[in-house]
């Protein structure tokens, strides 16, 4: 081969590593180029990662404060703040929609706390949070809602103008110099498929991406679970404290709102008053009118109430037609004026086919009449009585306690028992109950009430070692209660308190194997308990001078209307009233305890059992007004 020849194959074989360097070059290139674009794309996706697992975790934090104990109002303002600081959107707000008089407005309920709403707000002067927003059906708020689809605003000029008007056009032109936000996003929120008001998000950028509609839209979902789940809670509280005739607080309401209300009173030594309603011939309106107009005649004494307390002032039903309102920082001579107002509003009600109505009215205060709650209590209804004895149609101020009351006399009556006489209970226990009664006499106890039924429930437990702590005190309440809707006078009222407590104290004479027996008693048997009225009566009693005017009332009340009972087997209005009464508050704590030979039944079981004997054990009357009594407590 000559040289030209090896030349021409030098050329050909570098043309040929030339070509194969160009390939190598294009796949190279090729190659770094499909780099460049996964690591583009690589970012993307870390980006979208990163924004969906903010996304997730302001959920996930949303749905923990939902499930919280926090006030609708703070779980919004935190879902809001949520939004605009983990997921970069310049300001949030939720609008609620709302209707009066004048027409449909919005109000802002929950805005973000952050410099755009700082400076907007110091413009304006008058918050947003404070003001009437305007909403017109045929602008893009009202579409949002009534169409149920977000709606996108780029014009944030229009937007603002739209729901203040009146805006004055400097003051305009300040707030929107500054304005950074390209894009306002409106989301429509419902709750229970009714519409509540707009989510409102304003943005930096000019798009809504797809990505951010799925998202705002589930956002938007948390926020009306928010917002269904607080209303739900706050039905189920109204409903645990109000009464459902009248919309006023119920009795367990009041009772916790007063025990604080003492606990103030005697911080800062300010009086509080106490103002008892009863509202007068609720039963003839019953029997002329129908129940429908007595409870007409029941509400109307409500909006009375409701018109006449100041805002601080607590109103609320008691049980049937009794109220009491509770007036804080109140004298008994503010209470009196506050109380003949509502007496003239009352009576000046006139109501179609009743005509008008009245109320027997008392007053108590606070520091004034007694410092003990349970005692002023006590004096208000004695005083509201008073007024219904007098005539009805008045209002009566409380005495302070005298000094003489019914628990000297209950706490009397127990050391002469323990000391004098042969009640067979163990030394150790003698000898606490002793000391325990001998330091409310030497006034070291404060609570005199508290110590009576507490040596009453022991005394109990000896020979009933099934007996409840607190049932004595409850019975005392409920047969106090009773009495009263009968118009008792106070002095049978107490007389009726200390047979209570002593009514079955014969039953410590009687052998414990008897009373304990848990299978079907012998007619024997029968016949010895049947014997504890007339020992407690005549054995345990009666050498006791000053408590001669309680020994009826304790050797009745096992008798029955139908004069089936014992021991005298008297009937209808032979037997004491206040020994009536006794009979059926026994039994009902008897039915709703367990017994040796028997489960306890529940308080309605309790009250269906209580209806059968009708005509038998008591009469319809009592029964009427005792399942009436404890129906309202159920409620």
């Amino acid at each position: 081969m000559n040289f030209f020849d090896k030349l021409k194959e030098y050329k050909k074989t570098l043309a040929e590593i030339e070509n194969s360097v160009y390939g190598n070059k294009q796949d190279y290139l090729e190659i770094y180029e499909r780099n460049l674009e996964l690591e583009k794309e690589i970012a993307a996706r870390t980006q979208e990662l990163n924004i969906a697992n903010k996304r997730m975790l302001t959920l996930q934090h949303i749905w923990e404060m939902m499930n919280s104990s926090r006030p609708l109002e703070s779980v919004l303002e935190t879902i809001v703040n949520s939004l605009q600081g983990e997921l970069g959107y310049l300001h949030s707000t939720i609008l609620r929609k709302q209707t009066d008089e004048k027409g449909d407005f919005m109000t802002v309920i929950a805005e973000a706390d952050n410099s755009v709403i700082k400076r907007v707000n110091s413009i304006i002067q008058i918050p947003m949070q404070m003001r009437r927003l305007n909403y017109f059906e045929d602008g893009f708020y009202a579409k949002s809602l009534n169409e149920k689809k977000i709606v996108t605003v780029k014009d944030i000029a229009e937007a603002l103008r739209g729901i203040i008007p009146d805006l004055p056009e400097d003051v305009f032109k300040k707030v929107m110099g500054g304005m950074r936000s390209k894009l306002l996003i409106v989301i429509p929120l419902y709750t229970r498929n009714k519409p509540f008001g707009l989510f409102c998000v304003f943005s930096s950028r000019d798009e809504l991406a797809e990505s951010e509609t799925d998202f705002l839209t589930i956002f938007a979902q948390q926020i009306e679970m928010a917002i269904t789940i607080a209303d739900l809670f706050q039905a189920v509280r109204e409903q645990a404290i109000t009464d459902g005739l009248t919309g006023l607080y119920n009795r367990r309401y009041f009772e916790e709102y007063i025990s604080k209300e003492v606990t103030r009173s005697l911080r800062q030594n300010q009086p509080f008053s106490v103002i008892g309603i009863d509202l007068d011939f609720l039963k003839k309106i019953n029997d002329e009118h129908g129940h429908a107009y007595g409870d007409l005649a029941i509400k109307t004494v409500a909006d009375v109430l409701k018109t006449n307390a100041r805002s601080i002032d607590v109103a609320a039903r008691m049980g049937g037609e009794e109220f009491n309102i509770l007036l804080p920082g109140i004298d008994s001579k503010g209470a009196l004026t506050a109380a003949e107002r509502i007496r003239k509003a009352i009576e000046g009600r006139e109501l179609d086919s009743i005509g008008h109505i009245t109320a027997s009215i008392g007053v108590a205060t606070f520091l004034e009449h007694s410092d003990n709650l349970e005692d002023l209590l006590e004096l208000t209804d004695q005083a509201m009585y008073m007024s219904k004895r007098r005539g009805r149609n008045r209002v009566t101020v409380a005495k302070p306690v005298s000094e003489t009351s019914w628990q000297e006399v209950a706490v009397n009556t127990f050391l002469d028992i323990l000391s004098k006489h042969n009640v067979p209970i163990e030394n150790n226990l003698l000898d606490d109950l002793t000391s325990r009664l001998a330091n409310v006499k030497e006034q070291q106890s404060e609570t005199p009430k508290e110590t009576l039924y507490s040596v009453a429930d022991m005394l109990t437990k000896t020979y009933n070692p099934l007996h409840e702590t607190g049932v004595v005190k409850s019975k005392v309440l409920l047969a106090s209660s009773l009495a009263k809707r009968f118009d008792l006078p106070k002095e049978e009222v107490d007389k009726l308190k200390i047979a209570v407590l002593l009514y079955d104290i014969g039953n410590l004479m009687l052998p414990k194997e008897i009373l304990q027996k848990a299978a079907p008693l012998t007619d024997d048997e029968r016949r010895h308990i049947q014997e504890h009225p007339i020992i407690a009566a005549r054995d345990i009693l009666k050498p006791i001078s000053y408590i001669q005017d309680i020994i009826p009332i304790v050797e009745h009340h096992h008798e029955n209307w139908d004069g089936s009972g014992y021991p005298g087997k008297i009937s209808k209005d032979e037997i004491p009233i206040t020994s009536q009464i006794i009979l059926i508050v026994d039994a009902y704590f008897a039915l709703t305890e367990h017994r040796p030979y028997r489960a306890k039944l529940s308080p309605v079981e309790a009250l269906i059992e209580i209806k059968k004997d009708t005509g038998k054990k008591w009469s319809e009357a009592l029964v009427q007004e005792f399942v009436t009594l404890i129906g309202h407590d159920l409620n």
